[in-house]
């Protein structure tokens, strides 16, 4: 049988990249799935605090095996920021990723020192136990933004050891080393030695 696991996320392109990432082995349920609307609050001062309120919120309320993240883009010259920040970084309602890419930008500009990474964490519990993934993606903050997939901070982030923005690169080649799919090769890793 194979195991389903709920992901506690309400954004669409998290769901299909970490569905593409786990391939069949598992069955991902979103929150839509398992008719949750709460909208779970991340008010953890960490990326790994984030990832944990929100899965022990769906396996409090709804008792199922669940995992959940959070992502951050830390920047090197900006002591880390916008970090566990990074979603919300120009402040205001919602996820505006223009705003937030126009604000990072402009923090940065005449900044010699561009370097940054994408880190992921994700918190499983199965099972009422809890486990904790990361995942690592180092490179650096372009000038201007370049490309159209991905989402988030994608169009001004050239990973280490490329040309091309995440933006650019397109979701396939993305997925495969990007920094949530690092943190989801550790959880597969845990999942598969079960």
């Amino acid at each position: 049988m194979m195991k389903k696991l709920v992901f506690a996320t309400n954004n669409a392109h998290k769901l299909d990249e970490i569905r593409a990432i786990l391939g069949s082995k598992v069955e991902v349920l979103s929150l839509k799935d398992i008719r949750c609307d709460a909208d779970i609050p991340e008010t953890a001062d960490t990326l790994e605090g984030n990832a944990a309120l929100k899965a022990e919120y769906i396996y409090r309320h709804y008792g199922l095996d669940c995992f959940a993240d959070d992502t951050g883009l830390e920047v090197e010259a900006l002591n880390g920021a916008p970090g566990v920040y990074s979603a919300r970084y120009a402040g205001g309602e919602g996820h505006d990723s223009e705003a937030n890419m126009k604000k990072l930008l402009a923090e940065l500009k005449g900044i010699a020192n561009r370097n940054a990474r994408f880190r992921t964490a994700i918190c499983l519990i199965e099972g009422g136990e809890k486990h904790l993934f990361e995942g690592i993606v180092k490179g650096s903050i372009i000038e201007e933004k370049r490309g159209d997939s991905g989402f988030g901070y994608d169009p001004i982030f050239v990973p280490e050891g490329y040309t091309e923005t995440f933006a650019e690169m397109g979701n396939e080649e993305k997925n495969k080393i990007s920094h949530r799919a690092r943190a989801v090769e550790q959880l597969c890793k845990y999942l598969n030695n079960q």
